[in-house]
């Protein structure tokens, strides 16, 4: 489980099998035909709210019980509209994702989630969601009282709220496998991909490429279903990872299926210059988003809040030693350099393409039931961006769509060929930071341009859009 501070650096020795260097494909497990089972695990790190945060409206300051936060029990919090904010989402039916279907793809679900996204909905002024709940492997055996399952459960509501935030008239498909397990959940995603042409599928989970040696069989599984996705027009992306550039091992490793060339792999950021321990703020100039009013700590029950997000601030690399979590960026040991990624002067396929907030310290609030009580969690990883980012190309698809186009599909040949003044309007270049893990392992620090430790950094939605709808 990745509740914070729980999380644990596994610290292997290098095994010789793992210099994969030929990268012709998928290498080294191509002569096996081994399909032992691997398990996804959600890329999510989370804290729970005080209870006296009981109706978290748009204030960047939470209060928390924990004593592993730097200056607790206050953290830096936002809601949907300090991101839209932060990021210039545009606003109006024009660009609300109307007409446009995102599949959330997670393995066991949560029971309760019709009824907590409509909690989060009337809190935060959304209109009610577009939502189906679709079980292709058959339902899982959850129940309100499981501990197992909390984390894809908490990954459950953060996928589902948060896309719906930012795309809040497009429909939302959540597609829950019966398991974590890698074959269930490639049979989950085989049965509903041709059920949705001109998608987005978002993928907020992943194994680490080291694991998977003796896995070519459900390796080639997700692989064939990727290939379906593009000849079906459907957007795929996945969280690139919250364990640094080596997941943990001693050496790098991308995530997969981020790692595959055909999936748009989603990084994290985190508010630049926040520090936890200055608590009264009414101003503060540098974490992901500027904002200015009242915004103290809050609210209570009856403290009235008047903080407002009027912009972005700016971002580092997301990387925060004290979570034991940063994130993932590096070059894969199992695919070759995709024909988009060429000129940039690498091996093999490099992950991320792209990036967005997945600090703790400063992560989004997400609510739940699953548990059995009502329940704000303060969400971080890069599980945050990967739905976040399937919105922004709902959105870009409704603006082709009503402009006589066809959907996206495939992104990543778009996303790399837009021209050089296009990038700069577009994306947020992340220059600063490393995604060293624990500040001990291996990592890759952010540059200007497209570096893997940020990809080609965080959207500026709104002219980001407009080229990506043209």
């Amino acid at each position: 489980m990745r509740r914070l501070i729980l999380r644990t650096l596994a610290l292997v020795a290098v095994v010789a099998a793992l210099v994969l260097m030929g990268l012709g494909g998928v290498t080294a497990a191509s002569t096996s035909t081994s399909s032992a089972t691997y398990y996804y695990q959600p890329q999510i790190t989370f804290l729970q709210a005080s209870p006296n945060l009981l109706t978290p409206q748009a204030v960047p300051l939470c209060s928390t019980s924990s004593t592993s936060v730097p200056g607790a029990p206050t953290i830096v919090c936002y809601s949907p509209d300090f991101v839209r904010t932060a990021y210039d989402f545009p606003s109006g039916d024009a660009y609300s994702g109307a007409g446009q279907t995102i599949l959330i793809v997670d393995a066991f679900g949560s029971p309760t989630i019709a009824n907590d996204l409509h909690v989060f909905d009337q809190t935060f002024g959304l209109p009610d969601a577009n939502l189906t709940v679709l079980c292709p492997t058959g339902c899982p055996a959850t129940t309100t009282s499981a501990l197992g399952p909390l984390d894809w459960a908490v990954e459950t509501s953060l996928d589902v709220e948060y896309a719906h935030a930012m795309a809040p008239a497009a429909n939302i498909v959540l597609v829950v496998a019966s398991s974590n397990a890698g074959n269930v959940l490639n049979t989950a995603e085989h049965m509903v991909i041709p059920m949705f042409p001109g998608s987005v599928m978002s993928q907020s989970f992943g194994i680490p490429e080291a694991a998977l040696i003796a896995n070519n069989g459900q390796i080639m599984q997700a692989v064939a279903n990727y290939k379906m996705a593009q000849r079906y027009g459907i957007t795929v992306l996945a969280s690139a990872g919250d364990a640094g550039a080596t997941n943990g091992y001693s050496f790098q490793n991308a995530l997969f299926p981020a790692s595959d060339p055909l999936v748009t792999a989603v990084g994290g950021t985190q508010g630049n210059g926040l520090s936890s321990s200055n608590a009264t703020r009414t101003a503060y100039p540098f974490g992901l988003a500027d904002f200015t009013g009242d915004c103290q700590i809050g609210p209570r029950p009856g403290y009235p809040t008047n903080c407002t997000a009027t912009g972005y601030g700016s971002e580092a690399v997301w990387n925060e030693p004290w979570a034991v979590a940063a994130t993932g960026g590096s070059q894969s040991l199992i695919f070759p350099t995709p024909d988009y990624q060429s000129g940039l002067g690498l091996m093999s396929r490099a992950t991320p393409d792209v990036s967005y907030n997945a600090a703790v310290d400063g992560g989004v609030l997400v609510y739940t039931t699953f548990l059995g009580a009502p329940v704000w969690y303060i969400v971080g990883g890069t599980s945050a961006g990967s739905p976040q980012w399937a919105a922004i190309f709902a959105i870009a698809n409704q603006v082709r769509e009503a402009d006589g186009g066809q959907p996206m599909g495939f992104a990543n040949p778009t996303l790399y060929g837009l021209s050089s003044a296009q990038k700069a309007n577009d994306f947020h270049d992340i220059t600063q930071g490393n995604n060293s893990l624990a500040d001990v392992l291996s990592g890759n620090t952010a540059s200007t341009g497209w570096d893997l430790a940020s990809g080609w950094g965080t959207p500026n939605v709104m002219s980001l859009v407009a080229d990506l709808g043209s």
